[in-house]
Order: structure tokens, then sequence, then C-alpha cells
């Protein structure tokens, strides 16, 4: 097979959530073990960090993997979605997994897998267990893909698990309280293993947490509670300037609000991997921070496609993530001439909780991403009207950012974002 043929038997061969949603939805470990076992365990021959939660988990995930490779290690870095390339998931030391390691992963063991009727995502990291093997890191970033407890990745055995945070997303599989749903997250934490908590909001939310790792026999570790920045700010630059207290002068090249939220997680857990013999120079901390995207690829995170007129994008898709989207945005309708709104969602979200979050002071673009879980444009513009958002329909996110840019001048502002999907179909019309 071609590359592209092996994309299209994974994508049509096997259920895909990325494109299907609920359908293509498979808890449980049994076929994530079984693949493993065939494979001869690849994840025990390197350490692992597992990393978990609601939101943020992307971000940190990625500054994790930028600076340890900077600290000298040979870095693999497991995340999901993709948002143009499938290789972008399965990546060593920023570079993406060859073509032609997929097209022979799925070659020599398709007879096997075939009759387990593995998920896509179970087969994709039990791809990236094999290729981090294959490649010898010291270490992999393990992102978790839903929850924790029943998600494929939690095979493994980690130095670290990390939980970002808990805020309401996919309820319909985690549960309807954000107590019910820290304990899927909490699932990861392992026996006599840290683990590391970086937000939590209720009293309710950290006994989850504070109980699981007492029945694990370890500690979990809150990153609110720890002393990590001296002063922190957004820079005119779009960067947050990070004045931490074990590492000196930071700069973040991640420039979202949140950003500083995910920077405290870091800290705290490169305090954890030093305290069990992770050797993390100051100088390997900055050049992670400052450089985080061109060493480990990441995009969608309050990411700058054009100037003139500015034209961003980001990937925040739920409540958790709109409320510092929210704050954002109405600061760029403060310096904006006019702030021009390109989103659509998909159907399994809280869509109305969302929408409430969306400024009024713009004009919209109602749009729908090209996979199965999008609503459709029209049905989400029905509900915007509710929420005193108004616009246009777009038939697609081409249509609609041809309209924006046709429209704006070169004062004003255009947003991309309301789901991960919505930014996929954005960023290969800003690269041509």
């Amino acid at each position: 097979m071609t590359y592209e043929e092996t994309l299209h038997y994974l994508y049509t061969s096997i259920p895909v959530f990325q494109h299907s949603g609920a359908s293509a939805y498979k808890p449980g470990l049994d076929t994530s073990i079984a693949l493993d076992n065939y494979l001869g365990n690849p994840h025990k021959a390197y350490k692992t960090i597992h990393v978990a939660g609601t939101n943020g988990k992307g971000s940190v995930s990625h500054l994790l993997a930028a600076i340890l490779r900077q600290a000298g290690y040979k870095v693999g870095l497991f995340t999901s979605p993709h948002l143009i390339d499938f290789r972008e998931r399965i990546r060593v030391n920023g570079k993406m997994i060859p073509q032609e390691y997929v097209v022979d992963f799925v070659e020599r063991h398709r007879t096997t897998f075939e009759p387990l009727h593995p998920s896509f995502f179970e087969l994709t990291s039990t791809m990236a267990f094999d290729y981090f093997r294959a490649e010898k890191v010291d270490f992999a970033v393990i992102e978790v893909g839903m929850g924790g407890r029943l998600d494929s990745t939690n095979i493994i055995t980690p130095i670290l698990s990390i939980i970002t945070n808990i805020s309401l997303d996919h309820t319909q599989f985690l549960g309807d309280t954000v107590e019910k749903i820290a304990f899927e997250k909490a699932g990861i934490i392992k026996p006599e293993v840290p683990a590391l908590v970086g937000e939590v909001y209720s009293h309710s939310v950290a006994k989850v947490f504070s109980e699981t790792a007492v029945k694990n026999n370890t500690l979990v570790y809150f990153a609110s509670e720890e002393d990590l920045l001296e002063e922190s700010y957004l820079m005119d630059t779009g960067e947050w300037y990070l004045n931490s207290v074990e590492y000196g002068q930071l700069f973040g090249e991640l420039g979202g609000v949140v950003q500083v939220r995910n920077a405290k997680t870091v800290l705290a857990a490169l305090n954890l991997l030093e305290s069990t013999g992770v050797n993390i120079s100051q100088e390997a901390v900055r050049e992670g921070f400052e450089h985080v995207v061109e060493l480990t690829g990441l995009m969608g995170r309050w990411q700058t496609l054009q100037e003139k007129p500015k034209v961003i994008c980001d990937t925040g898709h739920n409540i958790g993530g709109w409320e510092y989207l929210n704050i954002q945005l109405n600061e760029v309708i403060k310096h904006s001439r006019q702030t021009h709104m390109i989103v659509g969602m998909v159907n399994d979200k809280d869509i109305n909780g969302v929408l409430e979050l969306m400024p009024k002071d713009a004009f919209y673009y109602f749009t729908q991403a090209s996979v199965e879980r999008a609503m459709p444009a029209t049905d989400f513009a029905a509900m915007a009207v509710g929420h005193g958002l108004s616009g246009v329909v777009c038939d697609s996110v081409a249509d609609a950012v041809a309209r924006a840019l046709g429209r704006a001048h070169e004062e004003d502002t255009i947003f991309i974002g309301g789901s991960t999907f919505i930014v996929a179909d954005a960023l290969p019309l800003f690269m041509k």
C-alpha cells in the first residue's frame, strides 16, 4: 500500500472518533493490552509521562517534550487529534513518524490486529509505543485521548502522572458532574507513581484525587498550591513573561490567557521529575518555553496565521477553554476596528454553554468542519441567534475564510475556532 492508501484504510476500516464521535468510542483496555502483548510491550522500553485533563493537556505535553529534548534527551510525543497530517500524532524530537513506518506497521500487523477490531485510537497509540521503542527514546510524553481510566494509553506505568484540570466535557462518556469526570481522569494515577494536578476548583474534586492517591500508596501534588512564579504577565509581543522561582526569567511562546496556568503545571512537573533524578537545566527550561512551536510542531494555540488583517486561530472547544478565550477575545475587540468570528462546533459539545461565552460585539461567519460530527452551519447559526450573535452562514470553512478576508479591513481581527476541526480545515488555507 502507498501512504495515502494506508491512511484511507485506517480511516475507513476502523472506527475514528475524530470523524464519527460516539459510534467510534471504545472504552476499556483489553484490546490495547492484547496489541501491546503481541508487540512485546514496547512501552516498557523507555520512561513515560502520562498527561490527562479536560483542557491544556496538549500544551503541557508539548512543553514537557520541548524541555526534555533541550535537556539532551531523545523524546517521543504522542498527542491527538491531528490538525493537518496524521503523523503529527507521533513525533520523536519534534519530527513526525515517517510515512514508510506507518505503511510498514499496518502491512506487517494487520492480519493480527484485524480480528481484534481495534479502534483508530487503540491502533495509533500502539503504533506510537512501537515506534518510540524502535527509535530508542529516553522518554515518551503520552497524552490521554479521553478520560483516563479506560483510555487505551492507560496500559503504561509512567514515572509521573499529570492531570491538568477538570471541567465538563464528553459528559456522555465520562459522567455529568466534575466529580465523576475527575474519577475517570484519576484513573491514570498508578501505585507509587507521583501524581500532579494542575488546577482544581472545588474541594470535592480535590478529594477524588487525594483518595485515589491514597489507594495507590502515592502522593498527589497540586500545582495551584505551590510557589512557582514570582511574577507573570502577557507582554505586548503576545508572549508570557514568567519570573519563575526555580528557573529564573522565562518567556512563554504560547500566548493565550490560559497558558500561564499551563506553565505552572509544567513547572511543578519539572520539580517532580528532577526529584526522581531527571536532570533538567535552567537553559533547557528557558529554550523549551521560548521555542516550543519549533521544537515540537505545536499548532492551533492562539496562533497568528496572518497580519493585516490579523488572523488568529485557537482550538478551544468547550466551556473550560472558552472561559479563557472570552477574556482574550474581549481584549482583541477593544483594539480592533472590527472583529470577525469564523466559528463552528461538533454536535456532542455543550453548544449553548460555549455560545454564551462568545463575544456579542463581533460579526460571525457560522460554518461547519468537514467531519461527520460537525453541527450543520444552519443549525449552529440558529442556536447562536438565541445568544445575541449575528452574522452569515457559510457552507465550509474555506468559504467563511474567503468571505471574512474579503470583508475585513487591515485594522480588523479575524478569529477562527470553536472546534479543533474548524482550525484543522483553516490551517492549510494559510500555508499555501
